[in-house]
């Protein structure tokens, strides 16, 4: 399959942690108009959040009947050859009759656009850091920043500091206390699963709940959120129990670990990170060509996904975390070493992240990914993780 199949999509964060927004993008080289074409076609697509927008590229050749919405941004780059300018000229002039909002990428050094001429404008971190004082804050004024190459927490809170609306998450991989210990709930909830993971009896699930009173109304909000929609509330984790099914709740108590028990209703970006990993691998997994032997795949590549970002959230290396949880083979030797084909998706996803889409396209070759399946199951994962919010 070539890689100008796969299409990448990035959450982008808001001021309030929350994915207010998306970006679209090809690995580097050619780029496949038809798969672009047919990213609003999924219906998955109307279930995002319509006051969010989708950055996806600018390229002459997509077809008049998918030309950009409301929420459609269209993201120019500098052109490198003089045929390529001519094309994007004639299109943009096209675009901005129209009327149609527009981005564009600023180069990693000469003159920025002067402010308004682009409704968006997207800038790394290190060229944003290179500007002169109140530079950002001016072209705030008319045109909406979007922050990206984001890798620290401390960067990320300088960049909202300086007037970009967006950023790019690449930092939630980093920790932003590295020296710190992870707390006592989170410990406990290590414990907790263990047991889910080793199929206990409810009673001893409840008497971990009993002791750590923070994990109960964690649950409770996270069950109870957007993404899973109960009929009614679920007030008790003997309900969550009957309503869920074992099989659903182990789910959600493996993300469970990600939910902060004090931020009230203040979005987690790590757990909605945990979740797309989770379906994104299970949607991804379960459609393999030459698909890994296990038990229940779809329940191992959605434990490969969730659990792949514990070693960020507890300071503890995955040879740590790995020797407190009774995992099958399968997961472990893809949580630890990326091997298998689990392991491998793992890899395409870390990769593609870190947007290092070369590496993450090729890992999807490889594997033989098709180009609109990933692209149907990223928009599904996404959609879904979108959704949990807490709801009480």
């Amino acid at each position: 399959m070539p890689t100008s199949d796969l299409l990448f999509i990035h959450p982008l964060l808001g001021s309030d942690d929350a994915w207010s927004g998306y970006r679209v993008e090809f690995a580097p080289g050619e780029v496949n108009c038809g798969i672009l074409s047919s990213l609003r076609a999924f219906p998955t697509f109307e279930q995002f959040d319509h006051r969010h927008p989708w950055l996806i590229p600018a390229i002459p050749g997509l077809k008049s009947s998918n030309q950009p919405d409301d929420r459609t941004v269209l993201v120019f780059s500098a052109p490198t050859t003089v045929a390529e300018t001519e094309s994007l000229k004639q299109f943009e002039a096209g675009l901005r009759q129209a009327r149609h909002k527009l981005a564009f990428i600023a180069p990693p050094d000469g003159k920025l656009p002067a402010t308004g001429t682009w409704d968006y404008l997207l800038i790394t971190n290190s060229r944003a850091r290179t500007l002169p004082p109140f530079t950002l804050l001016g072209l705030s004024s008319r045109t909406i920043l979007v922050a990206t190459d984001v890798h620290s927490h401390a960067d990320r809170q300088w960049l909202q500091d300086n007037a970009c609306t967006l950023t790019t998450s690449e930092f939630l991989a980093a920790r932003s206390n590295p020296g710190a210990k992870a707390d006592t709930t989170r410990i406990k909830l290590l414990e907790l699963l263990a047991l889910v993971t080793a199929d206990a009896d409810t009673g001893a699930l409840e008497a971990v709940f009993r002791q750590e009173s923070k994990l109960s109304y964690s649950l409770l909000r996270l069950v109870n959120s957007a993404a899973l929609a109960p009929r009614s509330p679920i007030t008790s984790f003997s309900q969550a129990i009957n309503l869920l099914g074992r099989r659903q709740l182990q789910r959600w108590l493996q993300l469970l670990v990600y939910a902060d028990p004090n931020n009230g209703h203040h979005p987690n970006p790590l757990l909605q990170k945990a979740a797309a990993r989770g379906q994104l691998l299970e949607l991804l997994a379960c459609q393999l060509k030459s698909p890994p032997e296990a038990e229940n795949l779809a329940d191992a590549a959605f434990m490969v996904g969730s659990f792949s970002l514990l070693n960020v959230l507890l300071n503890m290396s995955m040879a740590e975390i790995l020797q407190q949880l009774p995992l099958t083979e399968i997961v472990r030797s893809a949580l630890a070493e990326h091997r298998g084909a689990l392991g491998g998706l793992l890899h395409a996803i870390d990769a593609a992240e870190a947007r290092d889409l070369k590496t993450a396209a090729q890992r999807l070759s490889e594997l033989d990914v098709d180009g609109k399946d990933y692209l149907e199951a990223q928009l599904k994962a996404l959609s879904w993780a979108a959704k949990i919010r807490p709801a009480i």
